[in-house]
């Protein structure tokens, strides 16, 4: 099965600029009701992603005040080994490898450039059909072998 099937395309996914401020990019985490977003360069490549916590620490950590947090910027609180993306021809079983470590599984081409997610609700829920219909077949298998 090709992932490219599940990836909700980037038009879709609220993500983040790297050159994007932390105020810019607190309002477009709280607009989005997510608790991590993946964060892109300026030419749409994947850097990684930040969640609500790396905000909380960063600003923890530097106790900013109003106008030094005017001018930070996300790639100032970027984590990129956080939300590892991986290519559109990833195997649904790395693919569900991958999510039982992030939320969401962020997809790239082969140069790197960022077309979207894939969210690990899509994924369970493609095993669970999957062992569902293998179930099913098991049944006609066995009624069928009666008969």
């Amino acid at each position: 099965m090709n992932i490219a099937f599940f990836v909700r395309p980037k038009s879709m996914v609220t993500y983040l600029y790297a050159d994007s401020s932390l105020t810019r990019g607190l309002s477009r985490l709280r607009e989005s009701g997510y608790s991590a977003l993946p964060v892109l360069s300026g030419e749409g490549k994947y850097l990684g992603a930040v969640s609500e916590g790396d905000f909380l620490w960063y600003l923890a950590d530097r106790q900013l005040r109003n106008s030094a947090l005017r001018n930070a910027k996300i790639r100032d609180l970027l984590r990129t080994e956080r939300a590892q993306a991986m290519p559109v021809t990833t195997s649904m079983e790395e693919l569900l490898r991958c999510a039982m470590e992030q939320n969401f599984v962020p997809v790239v081409d082969d140069v790197g450039s960022f077309i979207g997610i894939v969210g690990r609700s899509d994924i369970i829920r493609y095993f669970a059909d999957r062992s569902t219909v293998s179930s099913r077949e098991r049944i006609t298998l066995k009624t069928a072998a009666r008969a």
